[in-house]
């Protein structure tokens, strides 16, 4: 499938109330490299990524999402996504050149239930990135949980459906899952601008502007595994697994970094191409769609977001 528009996300900032441990647990836990460090910023990227950073940290008084970017192909389709958003009453901002290191300009929405995204075409790339010439298959040996990039953010509100509809009718995002209470109504919607199984996720939530979670790809279901080893020896928060979902049908484990921030490890997940009909799940199957092997959702899962 050829992928144009908008490609993939880029990079998530993440509020931390300690810039220092935060750098430590996803430099030393989840085995991302720290690019650069200034101020109440940190910029940190994954061995198989190209471009300079996918993580930025921001210290700040309480964690959270600041702000999910979306890489676009290049800066004439950045215009034309800048004018279907303000067609479609979205309003937009400019964020200049420069603003993050090695990140060219920014166009900045936000959505009703609250979420901040970017969108941009131009990123350096990476001192440390994948090889290009006679490649191995790493530059460095991974570290950590091996992560290989940033995957995708599920993020919680009140009007998911007025959200998804901004990403599918301005951005071009299909949804590939769903599930739906007795009535009809949405409660978890599943996005794609790719053929990955979900770029983003919008849960329904008591509270606007929440995170779920930031998820990181690993290559396998060993290496699920071997992040749960290290959650373990390390005493890392476990929120739950090792297990699978029914939705997507990724294989995870959810922890939390040292602000509170839930943290996934994901691996597997279908391949989703334009011409598939929505997986649809019915609210009374939820506990199967989230947690395929367990069949419920236990209460943190669904109350603590940040």
């Amino acid at each position: 499938m050829a992928v144009t528009g908008v490609l993939r996300p880029g990079f998530v900032q993440i509020r931390v109330m300690n810039l220092d441990e935060g750098i430590v647990h996803y430099r030393d836990n989840l085995g991302l490299d720290l690019v650069s460090q200034g101020g109440d910023f940190a910029f940190l990227s994954a061995y198989d990524e190209f471009d300079r950073h996918s993580l930025v940290l921001r210290q700040a008084e309480e964690p959270g999402l600041d702000v999910l970017g979306f890489k676009v192909i290049d800066d004439q389709a950045l215009s034309g996504f800048e004018k279907r958003l303000k067609d479609a009453g979205v309003k937009t901002e400019g964020i200049p050149v420069g603003d993050h290191p090695g990140v060219g300009r920014r166009i900045r929405f936000s959505v009703p239930t609250g979420q901040v995204f970017d969108l941009y075409s131009d990123m350096e790339l990476s001192d440390s990135g994948p090889m290009t010439k006679n490649p191995d298959i790493w530059r460095n040996e991974p570290r950590g949980m091996r992560i290989s990039r940033f995957d995708h953010c599920a993020v919680l509100g009140v009007d998911i459906a007025a959200s998804a509809e901004i990403f599918e009718s301005a951005l071009d995002f299909v949804v590939t899952e769903r599930a739906i209470d007795p009535e009809g109504n949405p409660v978890a919607i599943f996005l794609t601008c790719s053929n990955k199984a979900h770029d983003i996720a919008f849960l329904a939530g008591p509270a606007d502007a929440k995170l779920h979670h930031a998820s990181f790809l690993v290559d396998s279901w060993n290496d699920v595994g071997h992040a749960c080893d290290l959650i373990a020896q390390r005493n890392i928060s476990l929120d739950i697994g090792p297990t699978r979902h029914g939705i997507t049908r990724g294989q995870t484990v959810y922890f939390f970094d040292p602000s509170g921030n839930r943290n996934e490890c994901f691996a597997g997940g279908y391949q989703h191409y334009p011409d598939n009909p929505v997986r649809e799940w019915t609210v009374d199957q939820l506990g199967k769609a989230i947690f395929y092997y367990e069949k419920e959702v236990h209460d943190r899962f669904t109350s603590v977001m940040t």
